[in-house]
C-alpha cells in the first residue's frame, strides 16, 4: 500500500514528538514526586533493578524458583506501598506514568512492526484531505447514493445499477500490490448531475480508507497546476504545489474534462498525465460530460483512443438528479 509519502512523513514526525513529549511529561511529574516526597525515590530506584535482579536470579544454580518468588513478592509489597505511599499525599498511583493518547502504541504508530490502527486512522484521515476531495468525501458515499433516481428510465435505472455494483467492487478489491491484477482505468461517460462526482468520491473514500494514495482535481485545476509550475504565472489550484501528484498518486482522478481551455499546452500535459500512467500501470479516473464523438473532435487522436480504447468507458445515463432533489424540495 502506498500512503501519501508527504502525509507518512509528517504524521510520522508527529508520533515521534507525541511520545517524547508524554514521556518528558511524566518525567517532570517524576521530579515533583521526588521533590515533595523524598523517600519515593528509594522505592522507584528497588522498582528499577527488579528485572536485572530477576536475571541474575535466573542465572543462579541454586534456589533459582525460590529466589524468584521472592523477588516478585518483594516488588508487589513496594508497589502497594508505593501506591498508598501517593494516595496519602492526595496523588493517584499512575501520576508519574507517561499519559499517552493511545495505550496501545504508547504513541509509537507502531505496535511491534505493525502499524497502530490509530496511526492508520490518522493517514486515512490526512490522506482524505490531501486528496483534494476531503469535504465531499464526508458526504458522497456509497451508502447515500440511490439509484431510485433513476427509475423513470427502466434502461437507465438498470445501467446505474449494473455501475453501481462495479464500481462498489472495484473500490473494494482495489490493489496495486505485485501479483494482483492492476485495477482499470476509467472513463465516465455522461451529462450534468448524474452522480459521476458522487461515484467518483465514493470510490476515493473507500480506496484511501484501504491504504492508497488518492489524488483528485478538475480538469481545470489540473491544467492551471502545470501552467503555474511551467510558466509561474498560472492561478495554481490549492490541492498542490508540485504536478508529480498526477502521475505518482496510486489513484488519479480528474473530473470535469473538457470545461478547460484546450491549446497546444492543454494537449500536451494531458497526454503526458494518461500516458505517464498506462505506462506506470497507474489507474486513473476521468468523468467528463462530453461524448465519445466529442471527446474524438476536441482532443487529438492520441489523447482520444487511449481515452476510449485503453479506458474502461462507464456510461451515466438518467435525469438530472441535482434537479430531481431541488423541487423535491
Amino acid at each position: 500500500m502506498g500512503y501519501n509519502k508527504e502525509n507518512f512523513k509528517r504524521i510520522r514526525a508527529e508520533y515521534e514528538t507525541k511520545a517524547f513529549a508524554a514521556q518528558e511529561e511524566a518525567d517532570a511529574r517524576r521530579d515533583e514526586l521526588y521533590a515533595a516526597i523524598p523517600e519515593l525515590y528509594e522505592m522507584d530506584r528497588r522498582l528499577s533493578q527488579f528485572g536485572l535482579r530477576i536475571m541474575k536470579a535466573a542465572l543462579a544454580s541454586e534456589n533459582t524458583e525460590e529466589r524468584i518468588a521472592e523477588l516478585r513478592a518483594e516488588n508487589e509489597r513496594i508497589t502497594r506501598a508505593r501506591a498508598a505511599l501517593l494516595a496519602s499525599r492526595g496523588y493517584p498511583a499512575d501520576y508519574s506514568e507517561p499519559k499517552y493518547e493511545c495505550t496501545a502504541c504508547r504513541d509509537t504508530g507502531y505496535v511491534g512492526i505493525k502499524m497502530c490502527s490509530c496511526m492508520r486512522a490518522r493517514l486515512v484521515e490526512a490522506g482524505m484531505y490531501s486528496s483534494g476531495l476531503g469535504a465531499l468525501m464526508q458526504k458522497q458515499t456509497f451508502e447515500n447514493f440511490s439509484c431510485e433516481y433513476y427509475r423513470s428510465s427502466p434502461d437507465a435505472y438498470r445501467v446505474m445499477e449494473d455501475n453501481y455494483r462495479y464500481l462498489c467492487r472495484y473500490a473494494e478489491s482495489f490493489s496495486i500490490e505485485a501479483g494482483r491484477p492492476i485495477p482499470e482505468s476509467l472513463l465516465f461517460l455522461g451529462g450534468t448531475g448524474l452522480g459521476k462526482t458522487h461515484l467518483s468520491t465514493a470510490i476515493a473514500r473507500v480506496v484511501t480508507e484501504r491504504g492508497y494514495d488518492v489524488f483528485y482535481n478538475s480538469a481545470v485545476g489540473m491544467i492551471s497546476d502545470f501552467e503555474s509550475r511551467r510558466f509561474g504565472n498560472g492561478v495554481a489550484s490549492a490541492t498542490t504545489d508540485d504536478t508529480s501528484a498526477y502521475t505518482d498518486c496510486d489513484l488519479l482522478i480528474i473530473d470535469d474534462l473538457g470545461t478547460e481551455v484546450v491549446n497546444q499546452f492543454t494537449l500536451s500535459c494531458l497526454y503526458h498525465v494518461i500516458n505517464t500512467r498506462l505506462n506506470l500501470q497507474k489507474p486513473t479516473i476521468i468523468s467528463t460530460n462530453l461524448t465519445p464523438g466529442e471527446l474524438r473532435k476536441l482532443y487529438s487522436d492520441r489523447i482520444s483512443s487511449r481515452l476510449t480504447g485503453e479506458f474502461q468507458v462507464i456510461p451515466f445515463y438518467g435525469t438530472d438528479v441535482r434537479k430531481q432533489k431541488l423541487q423535491a424540495k
